[in-house]
């Protein structure tokens, strides 16, 4: 079988789900140029928990987990299938890390907003895994690395969130872009190009760029399990590489 490729997607607002803008486009072309998955495995910034936990249900409901934005995107649904044997596999490849199955657990913002426009007739079975915030850093990078066998198996393992994000360090009605959100944004680059993992799953080496830019780090995290999940052997690339204020929109793409 195929070796899936591993994905990092920067997915900024909400509303790039239902706007037609060249992020949106870009989602949709990266579904489109590789092989399609028998299923996806999916880390987003947006289920953060204390112990590890994945969606096992058979129906997962589309969660809208924000407010303030127009009614089109409440009404937004997404009807993947889950995939309780995945979950189970998920759980194996973690142990003896004790991980809950949750048959009733949806999937958020992170997960529907860049993978409706991915696989518009939402009928590749997915499942969400949690960010155990009790955990340190270097966990999520290994996590990562003993799931990296599932892309053998023709799952495609993807992290949803944005590798700069501070929403409180800038004035987004200004359209100024601080100097070190892009500034830190190419150091990351720079360090997934010449794969030196080290530097990104210790961050805070990385000075006060990186603590600016990784702030409470929730959309940071889904980096580090794709990082992990990557071989060292296969081509990286970027698209949708764009610095905005203080979110990057930068996504990842390794094997494809």
């Amino acid at each position: 079988m195929t070796r899936m490729p591993a994905l990092f997607l920067g997915h900024g607002s909400p509303m790039n789900a239902i706007e037609d803008n060249a992020w949106r486009q870009g989602w949709t072309q990266a579904g489109l140029d590789r092989p399609r998955p028998k299923a996806i495995l999916i880390v987003s910034a947006h289920w953060e928990t204390r112990g590890v936990a994945v969606t096992a249900g058979t129906a997962p409901a589309t969660i809208h987990d924000f407010f303030g934005f127009p009614q089109a995107l409440f009404d937004v649904r997404y009807p993947a299938p889950g995939d309780p044997a995945l979950a189970r596999r998920v759980a194996d490849l973690l142990a003896p890390e004790p991980v809950a199955l949750d048959p009733e657990r949806g999937f958020d913002h992170g997960v529907w907003s860049v993978l409706a426009p991915m696989y518009p007739q939402a009928d590749v079975p997915i499942v969400q895994l949690s960010i155990d915030r009790t955990k340190p850093d270097r966990w999520h990078y290994e996590a990562g690395q003993r799931l990296a066998t599932l892309r053998d198996e023709g799952v495609m393992i993807i992290g949803s969130g944005d590798i700069v994000h501070n929403l409180r360090a800038v004035n987004f009605r200004s359209g100024v872009t601080p100097d070190w959100s892009p500034r830190f944004n190419d150091t990351a680059k720079r360090l997934i190009q010449t794969r030196d993992h080290d530097p990104l799953i210790d961050w805070a080496g990385l000075g006060p760029d990186a603590d600016l830019a990784i702030n409470s780090a929730e959309h940071y995290l889904p980096l580090l399990y794709v990082l992990g999940a990557s071989h060292a052997d296969e081509p990286v690339g970027f698209f949708n590489d764009e610095v905005f204020a203080a979110i990057s929109m930068t996504s990842v793409s390794f094997g494809a």
